[in-house]
Parts: C-alpha cells; structure tokens; sequence
C-alpha cells in the first residue's frame, strides 16, 4: 500500500491541561523521521535537536526564539531551526490553532527542554 490514511490521531497529555494530538510521530506511528501534530500545546523553553515548522490555522502564537519575540498570526508560518532557544506560548484572548511538524521526529529527549 502507498500510502496511510491516519483516521485516529494519537492524544498525548502534556502538562497544563493541554494535548498533543499526534497524526504521525514516534507515539502513534512509529515514525522516526518525521512528527505532525496540531494545536494545544504549551511548554518551557527548550533547544531541541530538530527542525520544526509551524503553520497557523487562526488565532495568534507568541514564539520567543533566541531573544526575540514574534507574533505567528493565521496564515502565517515560522521555520525554528534545531539548536535554536525557544518557547511557545499563547498570552492572547482567543484560541490559537497551528499544525507543526518536526523533522527528526519529536522526542522527549531531543527537545531539551528547561526546567520552569
């Protein structure tokens, strides 16, 4: 078969009362190479030992990458390269939906994320 049609996406509980609902990765898939997965996450800075693209669906993001911060609005879309120091948050009103995909695959410990 040359393809996957994933019906039932993983969900991972994170801290905070937030989930991961992983469509492919290392969790649902065992996907090594790659990981999507979309909003309703948030977490510490971290310096991962990935690449990871982010594409807003709506609402806004606030991204912190390497001392500056930037606002990720719907439509818009960020490319944080590994090794970069960052942190995802969302201090707007309103929801904020993003797909994101990572490359190697997310793992807990490439993420390398700081203690808060």
């Amino acid at each position: 078969m040359g393809y996957f049609h994933q019906k039932n996406p993983m969900i991972i509980p994170v801290p905070g009362n937030k989930t991961i609902e992983e469509h492919f990765g290392i969790p649902s898939t065992s996907t090594k190479e790659v990981s999507i997965a979309p909003p309703g996450w948030g977490e510490p800075f971290q310096t991962p030992n990935f690449d990871e693209w982010t594409l807003m669906v709506r609402g806004k993001k606030q991204i912190e990458v390497d001392g500056e911060v930037l606002i990720l609005s719907a439509g818009e879309s960020i490319l944080i390269q590994k090794g970069s120091r960052v942190r995802y948050s969302n201090p707007f009103s309103e929801d904020a939906e993003y797909w994101s995909l990572c490359k190697p695959a997310f793992t807990i410990e490439a993420v390398n994320r700081e203690e808060e």
